[in-house]
């Protein structure tokens, strides 16, 4: 049942839909879905919202019926609510999500990190194949940070003289790439300033101000490129591969299952960021986005 559904002021209507959704069954669904309505959940986050709804409309066109439930949160707070059934499907990103899980694995390459999930995922989940597509956590300064003191690694962080502050989603500071996973894993000391958008506009604008001199954005963003921003390179390891893999309930049947991971077999690092760049430079609709992605891939 999605804990998200709005009430309805006509009581038997409310009753029939009650109903409904505690036996997960649409009289009016095809696809072989056995009736279910599959849910699909989103982060928080335009660029997991795009990769969402291209995994509903898929499903939509394969003749499925779904349910949006997207802009959730963070890891956090949306987690809990796949583990506890009210979520069917949701794209996840394997190096993160494994360390929800399991934050001391080994795992750091994407294959490894790929069979440490399966393995790492709950009872009543299970994860689809993974894509090529990534959307790598990476530390981010500003090009005049990197000229000044010479920075092309997170190692070189520890050659720099002056107070370092570090940006990023408030669950950032207790997470194994804060402020402590920095410090135990590179010997770098920052400071913490959390920015609640994600590595969005206002961390950019933190970084280019000089409120903080490192921020965790993702290497899809487009506002990398388009703000002279440095990412740098993870010598050991401390963020985990990170590919797009779908989180499925059993809810996700076979013939569903396929239908997303044709989706993650087409989907490469290079589309992911084209539409990202699209959803950021002409702000439009992850609707849109999806739509014009399938029909390019020839799955729509």
């Amino acid at each position: 049942m999605n804990t998200r559904t709005k009430a309805i002021g006509a009581v038997a209507l409310a009753a029939v839909l009650t109903t409904t959704a505690c036996s997960s069954g649409d009289p009016l669904s095809s696809g072989d879905s056995d009736g279910d309505t599959i849910v699909i959940g989103s982060q928080d986050y335009y660029s997991n919202e795009i990769i969402a709804e291209i995994y509903a409309q898929s499903l939509e066109d394969a003749g499925f019926t779904v349910e949006r439930d997207f802009r959730i949160g963070q890891r956090e707070a949306y987690l809990p609510e796949i583990e506890g059934g009210s979520i069917d499907l949701f794209p996840e990103y394997s190096g993160p999500v494994l360390q929800y899980w399991q934050p001391d694995t080994p795992a750091r390459l994407s294959d490894d990190v790929y069979a440490a999930l399966q393995d790492a995922t709950p009872e009543g989940l299970r994860v689809l194949d993974q894509s090529a597509a990534t959307d790598q956590d990476s530390y981010t300064i500003t090009k005049a940070f990197a000229e000044q003191w010479s920075l092309t690694t997170v190692d070189d962080l520890a050659n720099v003289t002056e107070p370092m502050t570090m940006g990023a989603n408030s669950e950032a500071e207790n997470r194994p790439n804060g402020p402590q996973g920095l410090r135990d894993t590179y010997g770098v000391e920052v400071g913490f300033t959390p920015i609640e958008d994600g590595g969005g506009p206002l961390t950019v604008a933190a970084l280019n101000d000089g409120d903080i001199q490192l921020a965790i954005i993702y290497t899809a963003d487009p506002s990398i490129t388009a703000n002279d921003l440095v990412s740098l390179q993870d010598t050991k390891g401390l963020f985990l591969a990170s590919h797009v893999v779908p989180l499925a309930s059993d809810n996700v049947n076979d013939e569903a299952a396929d239908v997303i991971n044709a989706v993650s077999a087409a989907m490469t690092p290079e589309d992911l960021l084209a539409m990202n760049a699209r959803s950021v430079d002409e702000e439009l609709p992850a609707e849109t986005i999806a739509k014009d992605w399938l029909a390019e891939a020839d799955l729509g």
